[in-house]
C-alpha cells in the first residue's frame, strides 16, 4: 500500500512539474497591439506654460515639437518619436530667478505606450530618451531619463507630469556654474501640455488592445 501511495505521489509532481511548463508561457500577459490613427506626421504644441525643475523652477511660456507616430506591439510600446522640440523663443524665452533659460534638446525621443483605458481613452506611459542641454544664466547641465505622462484621445493632448527620479542631472557632462543649487543629486521635474494634431489637421488616436 505504501509503494502505491508513493507511486502516485510520484506520477502526481511530475504531472504536476509537466503542467507547469506548459501552463506557464500560457499564463504570460499578452503583448498589446496599439493601434495608431493616423500614423505619420505630427505636429505639438503647448498649451499653458511649460515648467522644468530643478531646485528652481523654469518655465517657458511657448514650446513647439513635431515627429512622427506609428502603430506598434509589445508592452511598452514606442507610439511615437520626437525628432525636434523647442523651448521658448527670441522673443519670448523661457525665464528663471537665474535669468533667461536656454534648453536644446538632443533628440529623438520618444513616446512610449504602457496601458490603455478603454472607458476613457487615456493611455498611460513615458515621454522617453529625454535628453536636453539647459542653460539658465550662467549655471550650465543636462537632463536625462524619461518623464511620466498621459495621452488623451478626446482632446489630443499629451500631459507630461514626471515625477523626481523619472530625470537626473547628468554627471558627464557635470553641472558648471551652478553651485549647489544644481547637482548631479538634484531630480529634476518636466511639466506641461502638448496639443497633437497630425499632418490633416485632425486629432490623432491610440488605441490598446490585446491580441
Amino acid at each position: 500500500m505504501k509503494k502505491h501511495t508513493r507511486r502516485l505521489a510520484v506520477v502526481a509532481g511530475a504531472a504536476a512539474a509537466a503542467f507547469g511548463l506548459t501552463a506557464g508561457p500560457a499564463s504570460a500577459v499578452p503583448s498589446t497591439v496599439w493601434t495608431v490613427t493616423p500614423t505619420g506626421s505630427y505636429t505639438a504644441t503647448n498649451s499653458g506654460n511649460i515648467v522644468l525643475t530643478a531646485t528652481i523652477p523654469m518655465t517657458c511660456t511657448t514650446s513647439s515639437a513635431s515627429g512622427s507616430m506609428a502603430s506598434a506591439t509589445g508592452n511598452p510600446a514606442t507610439v511615437a518619436t520626437i525628432s525636434a522640440i523647442g523651448f521658448g523663443t527670441s522673443a519670448s524665452p523661457c525665464t528663471s530667478v537665474l535669468g533667461n533659460v536656454s534648453t536644446v534638446a538632443v533628440t529623438p525621443w520618444t513616446v512610449v505606450a504602457q496601458d490603455y483605458n478603454a472607458s476613457t481613452g487615456v493611455t498611460t506611459g513615458y515621454v522617453g530618451n529625454v535628453k536636453a542641454n539647459v542653460t539658465a544664466g550662467a549655471c550650465k547641465f543636462t537632463v536625462t531619463g524619461k518623464a511620466s505622462g498621459t495621452y488623451t484621445n478626446s482632446t489630443g493632448v499629451l500631459a507630461v507630469n514626471s515625477v523626481a527620479g523619472d530625470l537626473a542631472v547628468s554627471s558627464n557632462p557635470a553641472p558648471v556654474n551652478c553651485g549647489t543649487v544644481v547637482t548631479t543629486s538634484t531630480k529634476p521635474t518636466f511639466k506641461g501640455n502638448y496639443v497633437i494634431k497630425s499632418s490633416n489637421g485632425t486629432i490623432p488616436k491610440i488605441v490598446g488592445s490585446n491580441p
